[in-house]
């Protein structure tokens, strides 16, 4: 653990500082349209087909899987919960884990959600904001999409410390890979239209991608966004390079 914190410290010191006066700090946009653009072309020929099949498919079936797979995730967020000093949504994702494992069968139910104790989500890079590291630049990552320096390096760290890999068996952590990579589906499903009004139909799918993370994660994150020049309030599914109604 020691390590990782240390191999993420170092790895934030580099991180690129924002432009004064710029709209978005993106100084790697020439590269990160063309993993966009990669990104792009895995989502039309894998996960939107994916996601068309899960949602078709009935509720009795993906809704125990996307449940196993927001199981599975709390230890990390436990773990992370901690590093933030931030013992009541440890103790609550601690408490909903327990439940949804023994009483719901290994987390393919959520009792723990009827009696109200819902999941607290966290990363390590809002582990990494809350001590002080800097947003860093825009960047586009091969498969996993939009983030920033600080969250590339956050995603990094979730996987290294996540205690089910670390201390798990091997059977546990195959299960665990494979409900996230179908929970992935399920959500890319449940959230189509937005996702292929984003994807297929704005004028510029990587600048609408490239705002809705930055307006959305910032949000998480309980941030201001004014001196970078976005809204936190503003609707992040309005398209910027829409022509205006008139």
């Amino acid at each position: 653990m020691r390590v990782c914190v240390l191999c993420a410290g170092v790895a934030l010191s580099a991180c690129t500082p924002a432009q004064p006066g710029a709209e978005f700090n993106d100084p790697y946009e020439s590269t990160n349209r063309g993993i966009h653009e990669f990104n792009k072309g895995l989502d039309q020929a894998l996960l939107r087909p994916a996601g068309q099949v899960t949602a078709a498919a009935p509720e009795i079936v993906t809704t125990p899987v996307a449940n196993f797979a927001d199981n599975v995730g709390l230890p990390g967020m436990i773990v992370n919960g901690i590093l933030q000093g931030d013992i009541g949504g440890a103790a609550t994702n601690t408490m909903r884990f327990v439940l949804n494992t023994t009483v719901g069968l290994g987390g393919l139910f959520d009792p723990a959600g009827g009696i109200g104790l819902n999941e607290d989500s966290t990363d390590f890079g809002e582990t990494l904001a809350v001590w002080g590291a800097p947003e860093g630049a825009y960047v586009e990552l091969p498969v996993l999409g939009p983030s920033t320096e600080r969250d590339a390096v956050g995603q990094l760290v979730d996987i290294v410390i996540d205690p089910l890999a670390r201390y798990g068996t091997a059977e546990q952590a195959t299960a665990a890979t494979t409900a996230r990579v179908a929970g992935i589906a399920i959500s890319r499903g449940r959230f189509s239209d937005t996702m292929d009004s984003v994807l297929y139909e704005s004028a510029d799918s990587y600048a609408q991608a490239r705002l809705l993370y930055l307006q959305n994660r910032r949000f998480e994150l309980g941030m201001t966004d004014q001196s970078n020049g976005i809204d936190p309030f503003a609707d992040p599914f309005i398209d910027p390079f829409a022509e205006p109604f008139q």
